[in-house]
C-alpha cells in the first residue's frame, strides 16, 4: 500500500525519513536556534532594564526639579513625567521588536516602510484616533489640566490619574475610575488651579443676641490662621444669610489652598459648636407648643354663635 501511495504521489517516504533525520539531527542548525534563542532573551531582557531604569532616572530628573531651585508648576512636571514614561517604553520595545525580526533576515526595512504606508491609510480612516491624539497633546501643551488635579470632566468628578496622547483617566472619590477619549473632552472645569472658598453656615436661634454673637464669632476667626495653615487670608463673617420662623444662618467664609476647602469647613463647623456651646450660644432645634383649652371653652363658643 505505501508503495501505491509512493506510486501516486511521487513521494519516497524513506526520502522524506532520511531528510527529517538529517534536519533533526544537524547540529549546526540546533546550535543556531539555540543562539537565536539566547538572543532574543537578551535583548528581551535588556529592553525590560532599560525601560525599567529610564523611568527611574525620569522620576529622579523631575523630582530634583521640583526640589530644586527651578521649582515650578510641579502638576505639569508630573504629567510631563508621565509622558516621557510612556513614550520611552513604547520606543525602547518597538526597538526590540524591530531587532528580533531582523535576526530572522526578516526585512525590517521594507516593514518599516509598509507600517508608513498602512499607518498613514489608517489616519484618513480613524480620524478619531487622530483628533484624541491631537486634544491630548494640546490639553498639555496649554496645561489645561494635570495629574493630581481635580476636576470635572462632563458628569465625573475626580482626581486625575493619568493623561495620554489618546485617553485621559479620572478618578472619583468613591473609587470610580473613569476613562475619556481625549477628543471627547470639550468642558473642563479644574478646582486645583486657583485657592478655593471654605463656606460654613452657622444657625442660631431667633432668641440669641446677634450682635453679641457676631462679636464672638469675629473672636474666634481671629484665632483660625494660626490653628489652620491652609488657610491663606482671615477668614470673614459675610453677616445674617437667611432668617427663618426658627433660626438665624449666619454665614463664614474663609480662603484656601486649592482643594482644602472641603476639609477646613468640617474643621471650622466642629470648632466653631464646641466655641460657642463653651459660652451659652443656643443652637435651635425643633420645638413643638401645646396650648390646653378649657374644657367648656368649645360649648360656650357654640352658644355664642346660636
Amino acid at each position: 500500500m505505501r508503495e501505491a501511495l509512493e506510486n501516486e504521489t511521487g513521494i519516497s517516504w524513506s526520502s522524506l525519513y532520511r531528510e527529517a533525520k538529517q534536519v533533526l539531527t544537524n547540529e549546526e542548525m540546533w546550535i543556531n536556534f539555540g543562539w537565536t534563542f539566547v538572543k532574543m532573551v537578551l535583548i528581551s531582557f535588556a529592553a525590560y532594564i532599560i525601560v525599567i531604569v529610564s523611568r527611574a532616572l525620569i522620576r529622579k530628573t523631575f523630582s530634583v526639579r521640583i526640589r530644586g531651585p527651578l521649582k515650578y508648576n510641579e502638576r505639569r512636571q508630573q504629567t510631563l513625567s508621565k509622558l516621557l514614561e510612556n513614550v520611552v517604553s513604547y520606543v525602547v520595545y518597538f526597538v526590540a521588536i524591530i531587532a528580533i525580526l531582523s535576526m530572522f533576515n526578516i526585512n525590517v526595512t521594507g516593514l518599516i516602510a509598509g507600517a508608513g504606508v498602512l499607518g498613514l491609510a489608517v489616519g484618513f480612516g480613524a480620524q478619531n484616533l487622530v483628533r484624541d491624539v491631537i486634544t491630548g497633546f494640546f490639553i498639555i501643551f496649554e496645561d489645561q489640566f494635570s495629574v493630581g488635579d481635580y476636576v470635572r470632566v462632563g458628569q465625573a468628578e475626580g482626581t486625575v490619574e493619568e493623561i495620554g496622547l489618546r485617553t485621559t483617566k479620572v478618578k472619583a472619590w468613591t473609587g470610580e475610575l473613569f476613562i475619556f477619549p481625549n477628543g471627547h473632552i470639550t468642558e473642563v472645569v479644574n478646582f486645583s488651579i486657583h485657592n478655593s472658598i471654605a463656606v460654613v453656615d452657622i444657625n442660631i436661634s431667633n432668641e440669641s443676641d446677634i450682635a453679641k454673637v457676631e462679636s464672638m464669632i469675629m473672636e474666634f476667626l481671629g484665632t483660625l490662621q494660626d490653628r489652620y495653615e491652609q488657610i491663606i487670608k482671615p477668614a470673614e463673617l459675610l453677616g445674617v444669610q437667611n432668617l427663618t420662623t426658627t433660626e438665624v444662618v449666619m454665614r463664614i467664609t474663609a480662603e484656601t489652598l486649592p482643594m482644602q476647602h472641603f476639609a477646613i469647613a468640617r474643621s471650622m463647623r466642629r470648632d466653631l459648636k464646641e466655641f460657642l456651646d463653651a459660652r451659652g450660644v443656643e443652637i435651635p432645634y425643633p420645638r413643638m407648643v401645646m396650648v390646653q383649652r378649657p374644657p367648656d371653652a368649645s360649648t360656650s363658643a357654640a352658644i355664642a354663635k346660636k
